[in-house]
This record gives structure tokens, sequence and C-alpha cells, in this order.
């Protein structure tokens, strides 16, 4: 009787935490939530200021919008549908540059450059 409730009580906690994770990686999901969290880690990298951080999580925002949509399309093929994705993170890329000073420009290609070579490694 003490294992049986033993085993219950460790299912019992198993489960519960897998709905804990679940629940927090939904909430992430939102284009809102990727746009805000992207606009919040590029302003502590970059140091920008307020108004800076949002237009910068406005275009956050569009591309997470764009990237969620083209992800529910199932109708092409992978390929194009990551150039797509490609597209879309370029303009992103570049409205982004556009909001920047020179010495914030440095500052994102360098650490672009260390995101890329880093998603190398993981390759």
């Amino acid at each position: 009787m003490k294992k049986l409730l033993i085993v219950c009580g460790l299912l019992f906690s198993i489960v519960t935490l897998a709905q804990a994770q679940s629940g927090h990686h939904k909430k992430m999901e939102s284009p809102e939530a990727r746009a805000k969290m992207s606009a919040e880690k590029l302003a502590k990298k970059l140091d920008l200021s307020k108004d800076q951080r949002t237009r910068v999580e406005d275009i956050y925002l569009e591309e997470s919008t764009a990237m969620a949509n083209e992800s529910k399309d199932e109708t092409g093929d992978k390929e194009a549908k990551k150039a797509a994705m490609m597209k879309i993170h370029s303009e992103s890329d570049a409205k982004i540059m556009t909001e920047l000073t020179e010495a914030q420009k440095q500052k994102y290609e360098a650490w672009k450059m260390d995101k890329e070579k880093h998603m190398k490694k993981m390759e």
C-alpha cells in the first residue's frame, strides 16, 4: 500500500511539472510575447532608448506575426517556406538597423556574428 501511494505521488508530481512547463511554453508562443522578449533582449544588449525599444518591439511584432502566419501555411514545400521566413527575418533586420545609432549598429552586427557562430556550432 505504501509503495502504491509513493508511485501515485510521483506520477502526480511528474504530471503537474509537465503541465506547468507546457503552460509556460504556450504563453511564449504568441507573437506579442516573442516580440516583447526579443525587444527586451536587444534593448539590454544595445542599451536602446525607450523610443528605440518601442519601435524595435513593433518591428519584432510584425516579424513574429508574419512568421506565425507563414508557419500555419501547410501548402508550400519546406524550402519555399524557409526562404520566405528568411526574407521576413532579413527585412526585419534591415528595419532594426535603421533605428540604431552607428555605435549600436556595430554592437548589433557583432552580436549577430556571435549568434551565427554559435548556431553553426550547434549543427
